[in-house]
């Protein structure tokens, strides 16, 4: 007879756990896809947040090489819209992201488009969003042309939401603060504190979308709300563009950033962020959402929105992108065409390393222990043993092969 020690499973904390988007999804997720039209990139976040860390996607049992203790560990939907799912990813980006900061101060952007686009935004999603993309890329290379007489470094990071989960299209930048010359021979420094004058950035911006905007118009490629006449729609879209000059845009620009550290972390803020994080939910409680926000109206005051589960489901989802939409992008000498020959450059001019070694992919353990200081890999029950995978749990056929496969896009 076999004297191995019985395998006991590890048993759940006994402290309730805590509300999770995914709660709110599985039992109100159904109904809400009965009563709306979805598209099948939010078809496939309702899904993928539901099923992430459960039997539906199947994983693995760890055993204890100690004490024998047994935990079962479900695979992650790796859905970029899930509040789960993000931790690993942004920190391999931004480790991939520290050997291209330069030693020189970076200052953070913000540009934002008037909620009067949000109606045409929401069912022109790629189509605007690249608009503002390349709206702003055109902004900041020509004044840094005409200020710095060179290409900038700029990183630019799609945000759609406000703090209550309504539309609020927005780009972060993090931009250098000088710009390589036109022809490579030296590095231009911004002056001390200050990158470009903002109230001119703002009219640049404005203008610049605007036109970009009626040339897509007249391309045809925007669909609209309703579907009027060609000499309706037109007189829509003039209205529209009337609207949309009559008052300033919003650019906002913060305190120049010091040092790679200060970089790094004000990249982790916004980079893999999505609308809502589990931190924020307070309650479900029958058909109610409440969840917490800050009112930058009244001084960033915290504050607590109910919104019945149906709303507060629409709202998530309108942040849902396009499948295959690339939410961060890079411009000027971080442009992907050429970046490791002008930042080879670059390094050379500002007197740093030339050549900086690429770095070891660390793996999820390590990762976790550095981020998180907590050891995933040790026994939770013995505290002394290590945890070795000891069986595959495949997950169950009869999932669709859009429900199993992630959107890493």
């Amino acid at each position: 007879m076999s004297t191995r020690p019985a395998l006991s499973p590890l048993r759940p904390p006994a402290s309730p756990r805590r509300l999770e988007l995914a709660d709110i999804f599985r039992a109100h997720g159904e109904a809400f896809q009965k009563t709306h039209r979805l598209t099948s990139a939010e078809h496939a976040v309702l899904r993928a947040v539901e099923i992430c860390r459960t039997a539906a996607l199947g994983g693995h049992t760890e055993t204890c090489d100690r004490c024998a203790a047994v935990r079962i560990a479900y695979n992650s939907c790796r859905n970029r819209h899930c509040p789960k799912c993000q931790t690993l990813s942004k920190e391999r980006w931004l480790a991939a992201r520290q050997t291209e900061l330069l030693p020189v101060d970076y200052f953070h952007l913000v540009f934002t488009l008037p909620h009067a686009l949000n109606p045409l935004a929401r069912i022109n999603q790629r189509a605007i969003y690249d608009l503002l993309f390349q709206a702003v890329a055109e902004t900041l290379r020509s004044f840094a042309h005409k200020h710095l007489g060179g290409e900038p470094g700029v990183t630019a990071i799609l945000h759609t939401w406000s703090q209550t989960l309504l539309l609020h299209l927005h780009l972060h930048c993090l931009v250098t603060g000088g710009a390589l010359a036109k022809d490579g021979s030296r590095w231009v420094a911004a002056k001390p504190g200050f990158l470009f004058p903002v109230r001119a950035l703002s009219r640049v911006f404005q203008g610049k979308f605007l036109h970009a905007l009626r040339a897509a118009f007249e391309r045809g490629e925007l669909r609209f709300p309703t579907d009027p006449a060609r000499g309706a729609r037109r007189r829509d879209f003039a209205r529209l563009l009337r609207r949309l000059r009559s008052h300033p845009w919003v650019v906002y620009a913060k305190r120049p950033l010091a040092g790679p550290e200060q970089v790094l972390a004000y990249l982790g803020r916004y980079t893999h962020r999505v609308a809502l994080s589990n931190d924020r939910l307070v309650s479900l409680n029958h058909d109610t959402v409440r969840f917490r926000w800050r009112d930058s109206a009244h001084g960033n005051r915290r504050s607590i929105l109910s919104l019945c589960a149906d709303e507060f489901i629409r709202r998530f989802l309108l942040h849902v992108l396009p499948k295959g939409f690339t939410r961060i992008r890079h411009f000027g000498l971080l442009a992907n065409r050429y970046r490791k020959a002008r930042l080879f450059r670059c390094r050379q001019l500002l007197g740093q390393p030339a050549d900086i070694p690429s770095q070891v992919p660390e793996s999820a353990a390590a990762l976790m222990l550095r981020v998180t200081g907590t050891d995933i890999l040790r026994c939770p029950v013995c505290h002394q043993g290590r945890m070795q995978i000891a069986q595959l749990l495949p997950a169950p056929r009869r999932l669709s092969w859009a429900q199993r496969s992630p959107d890493t896009s």
